[in-house]
């Protein structure tokens, strides 16, 4: 996602009175665990997997969240609240250990490497703090692992700073807490230090260096004498990683001099290695092993593949494999796969290339790669055509996990697991020149700590389809729909298919009022050129709305949203509503199904003209638009075609989990 920008006060006017509890709001709620029974719950996105079949990508990792195993320490949440442990935990939910308590998990299939999510306390002036955490296997094979808090913990107004201490780094922008513009305010408001903290989770893997069976107990202790008070434990990914990848017939980089003990740069070593390679038209080879690299590679038709990502790792501050600009042509025939990217980025500076993959690459593929605390996973700059990125892993980025940026047309992004990061999880950005026939499909993205899940900004003929979006955080849908930051128009056809969100729709800050899970937003310019389908997507336990059409304040009567059609579309639990509109246009709705409903199933208050002839806003019935709430019907026959119905911050009703239809 671009760069944030003041946000103007969206709706001067409401006709309801102030609800703005988040839903779970308030202290997180605490108790102690009970032991569990040693069942294994697998889950994926914190739900039960029946929920989301087909939906979402295709891992070779099994979820358990540390809240459904044993445990002697105390579960945090639910509670969704921004700037909250639980609200960045998956599920909105983990475990708190204090020095000597443990959670144990029970394996649910035969694996030799686990993923451990948590987090750690920052140090009091800031820049984290490392911690021991023991992991042991059936009461064996003792091993300590290095938790750190260094790559965590942002604070203030974007683009945040790791300073707890710090005063507002923009006074002059409106602030929630106070509803006030600190600058403009006499007295000067008090603003509580930190002042919102957040990106607070991060991962770490370890190989357990022989396999063990489905049925043993993976036990986390935090030590009695830890550093830190206490160690916040996520969830445990499971997996059988098997034996290193070889490639013989290739450049193998320890010929050309680099360092698998990482103690030396192997910067030089692995272009001399590529440029060898593309003479004889040969693959790279990284064996097994750490290399150290603090600069961008350039690649160009060239293969670079490693024994694994779990074997082989690049790690260096500013490492990046980079196509050449597409100013100058960009790179083709890029080949990148089976290795990990390890950066140490721990501060947001946009202006930083410090990304694990960017530049433009035509006609490349991604895939089998790990993509861990750099500023963005992948970022392309186009134009350029015909990228790959599949079967790859991206967490703890300090922003996007990937983002297909000016001019990137025929690409694909599949079966990609994103986690954790600081803004957008995925997201196409057609600045100065559309993207086009682009396509998002079944990947799984969880825990965006700011903005969304999967954004689009402008492009054509543009499919997001078959994806798992849980648990944005803040100012942000699982699904957004964007006519801003400088975006081209959005022209032909987008579709959004099949896709499943959870826990989705955060509080925005600027306007005080829940977002949807889908969430379109008209601030640059109307969104009504292209033909817009939602068909065949699942909406569970939506925070406040499920689906949300929004026109910015200023321009209000310039700007419209129309030609969007929802169909065939199951929405199960809302905090407010079905559908909120504020915007003028129409949208058209056909066999969509609702239940536990918080609030009135619409929310209409058009573009806040209040005119007698209705609303701006219209929402064309097709039929089939069964069930509701408590209030009756969602989509009831008063309400149409553009009856006022305008309570935008009623309050909100946490629903039930979500079940089978």
């Amino acid at each position: 996602m671009p760069p944030k920008r003041t946000a103007a006060v969206l709706a001067a006017i409401t006709v309801s009175a102030l609800g703005l509890a988040a839903l779970g709001g308030g202290p997180a709620t605490a108790r102690t665990a009970p032991d569990r029974a040693s069942a294994p719950v697998v889950t994926r996105a914190a739900l039960d997997p029946a929920l989301v079949e087909g939906r979402g990508a295709r891992v070779d990792f099994l979820e358990q969240e540390a809240e459904n195993a044993a445990t002697d320490g105390t579960v945090i949440g639910p509670d969704r609240t921004a700037y909250s442990l639980p609200a960045e935990a998956s599920g909105r939910k983990a475990v708190r250990l204090a020095p000597g308590e443990y959670v144990e998990f029970t394996l649910p299939a035969a694996a030799d490497a686990v993923t451990v999510r948590y987090s750690l306390p920052d140090a009091p002036g800031g820049g984290g703090i490392t911690a021991p955490l023991d992991l042991t296997v059936g009461g064996k094979n003792r091993r300590t692992m290095t938790l750190t808090s260094q790559y965590s913990w942002l604070y203030n107004q974007y683009p945040f700073t790791n300073d707890p201490r710090a005063g507002l780094l923009h006074p002059d922008w409106w602030i929630t807490e106070c509803g006030c513009v600190p600058a403009a305010t006499t007295p000067a408001p008090v603003i509580t230090k930190p002042f919102r903290p957040h990106h607070m989770y991060d991962e770490q893997r370890l190989l357990l260096g022989r396999t063990h069976p489905a049925g043993a107990k993976v036990r986390l202790t935090v030590p009695a004498g830890s550093r830190a008070d206490w160690t916040v434990i996520d969830l445990l990914d499971s997996q059988l990683v098997g034996a290193p990848h070889v490639e013989t017939a290739a450049a193998n980089v320890l010929l050309f001099g680099a360092d698998p003990t990482g103690r030396r740069d192997s910067a030089d070593a692995l272009d001399r290695a590529i440029a060898f390679a593309r003479r004889h038209r040969l693959p790279v080879y990284l064996p097994p092993g750490t290399y150290q690299v603090n600069r961008h590679v350039i690649v160009d038709q060239v293969t670079v593949t490693g024994a694994g990502s779990w074997y082989t790792t690049v790690k260096g501050k500013g490492v990046g494999f980079y196509g050449k600009e597409a100013s100058a042509g960009g790179s083709r025939g890029v080949h990148l796969s089976r290795f990990a990217v390890e950066g140490d980025v721990r501060e947001r500076v946009d202006t930083d290339q410090v990304n694990a993959i960017g530049g433009a690459m035509n006609d490349s593929t991604i895939d089998r790669m790990y993509l861990h605390h750099t500023k963005v996973g992948l970022w392309f700059d186009g134009p350029m055509r015909g990228v790959r990125v599949t079967d790859n892993v991206i967490t703890d980025q300090i922003a996007d996990g990937l983002n297909l940026h000016t001019g990137v047309t025929d690409s694909l992004v599949r079966d990609n697991f994103v986690r954790g990061t600081g803004d957008d999880g995925l997201a196409m950005w057609s600045e100065k020149t559309a993207d086009a026939r682009n396509t998002f499909d079944r990947n799984t993205v969880q825990t965006p700590t700011l903005a969304n899940g999967i954004a689009v900004y402008g492009g054509a003929d543009t499919t997001v389809s078959g994806n798992l979006v849980a648990d944005p955080v803040r100012e942000g849908s699982a699904l957004h729909v964007g006519a801003r930051f400088g975006a081209e128009p959005f022209t032909g056809s987008l579709r959004i298919a099949d896709n499943t969100t959870v826990r989705a729709g955060t509080y925005e800050l600027n306007w005080n009022i829940g977002l949807g899970a889908i969430w379109f937003y008209a601030l640059d310019r109307s969104i009504d050129a292209a033909d817009v389908r939602a068909t065949g997507n699942a909406f569970l336990d939506s925070t406040y709305n499920a689906i949300m059409l929004v026109t910015d304040w200023p321009v209000k009567d310039t700007h419209r949203i129309e030609n969007v059609h929802f169909e065939d579309t199951r929405v199960d639990g809302t905090g407010t509503s079905v559908v909120s509109a504020r915007t003028a246009g129409s949208a058209s709705f056909e066999n969509v199904d609702a239940r536990n409903v918080g609030a009135v199933g619409v929310n209409n208050c058009g573009s806040f003209n209040f005119p007698a002839t209705g609303s701006e806003f219209g929402l064309v019935d097709h039929g089939g638009n069964d069930g509701g709430g408590t209030t009756g019907p969602w989509l009831a026959a008063w309400e149409l075609p553009n009856t006022l119905t305008c309570d935008d911050r009623p309050p909100v009703v946490p629903p039930p989990p979500p079940a089978r239809w």
